[in-house]
């Protein structure tokens, strides 16, 4: 054989060993731990839907799965993390509205791509936000508010994880009406919830599953809902729609996202084992209970709902004038 065609001949088998290596690996997958990583602290919402898929992912798997909480920067510290993790199947984000559809047009400089970096893998569950206020707020509804804070400039703060839909929310809600709330970032929700009951905060948002319990003590007051219709739970708080804010905002998504250029037959076989777990009724009873909807979506149904919500949020970002670096 000549030397040409003995190159030819190992570029060949090379080449051979690389697309039949990639289904091998896929079939016996997962051989190992599964790390989901929540870009955002324990206890908010992000880090709730991680862990409600962890024992039905885990059983369906015969693996295990634990979440780590990776947060800072809005959530773009742990996103570049997995964004930058080896594409095999181990390595998951807890990503989403948040971190992935808002991240792309709200900061100046990011050294990921927010999509593009990354692959779908399987939608848990989405849900809608409150506005809240703090019981010493003399406001039962938001035009209230709105006439409140006009008349006290400067007295009034919000306050919610910076680089999220929350936040951009509260701004678009200052930018609109004219008033003069300041507004303060935190790490997670957890901290930001914890000040708002705690008056050092008077403004608030975030999901169903958080804040429904604070509202039925007293402890939190809801003026408004960015759901399509009202919360069931409350049926007396109107939408933000029935207040007058029309083109707000209504839902935040949360899922599973790995690395680009995970293995189709990877990304299917996860897809595959959350959309079977979330229909139990184990599962469907603690979404109930925690305020999520969820939908069985494909891997690239829910990656086309991403693409879809990068758009929207980017009118509602501009809007709002929030830019970070």
């Amino acid at each position: 054989m000549g030397t040409q065609a003995f190159a030819l001949s190992a570029i060949v088998a090379v080449s051979l060993a690389v697309t039949v290596g990639h289904p091998a690996n896929a079939q016996s997958y997962p051989e190992r731990l599964i790390k989901i990583v929540v870009p955002f602290p324990a206890g908010g919402p992000s880090d709730v839907a991680a862990r409600l898929v962890t024992q039905p992912l885990s059983s369906r798997l015969g693996q295990n799965v634990i979440v780590e909480n990776l947060p800072g920067a809005g959530g773009r510290t742990g996103a570049k993390a997995v964004a930058q993790a080896s594409p095999d199947g181990y390595t998951l984000l807890l990503g989403g509205t948040n971190p992935n559809a808002i991240a792309q047009s709200l900061y100046r400089n990011l050294n990921f791509e927010p999509l593009k970096d990354f692959t779908a893998v399987a939608l848990i569950g989405f849900d809608s936000n409150a506005l809240v206020v703090n019981p010493s707020v003399p406001a039962k509804t938001l035009q209230e508010l709105v006439q409140y804070a006009k008349a006290n400039p400067g007295k009034l703060t919000s306050g919610s994880t910076v680089g999220i839909g929350p936040h951009i929310c509260l701004e678009l809600f200052r930018a609109r009406t004219g008033t003069d709330i300041s507004f303060i970032p935190y790490k997670g929700a957890a901290p930001a919830i914890a000040d708002l009951l705690g008056g050092q905060i008077q403004i608030g948002m975030t999901s169903k599953a958080v804040l429904l319990p604070l509202i039925r003590e007293g402890r939190l007051r809801a003026l408004a809902v960015t759901s399509d219709v009202r919360w069931p739970e409350l049926p007396d708080v109107p939408t933000m729609v029935e207040s007058g804010f029309d083109r707000f905002p209504a839902y935040l998504r949360s899922g599973l996202l790995a690395p680009a250029r995970t293995p189709e037959a990877i990304i299917d076989k996860l897809n595959g084992a959350i959309v079977e777990g979330l229909r139990s009724p184990e599962m469907q009873a603690s979404i109930a209970k925690l305020g999520f909807e969820t939908r069985g979506l494909t891997a690239r149904e829910f990656g086309a709902k991403l693409d879809e919500e990068a758009h929207s949020w980017e009118g509602a970002v501009n809007e709002s004038g929030v830019k970070l670096d």
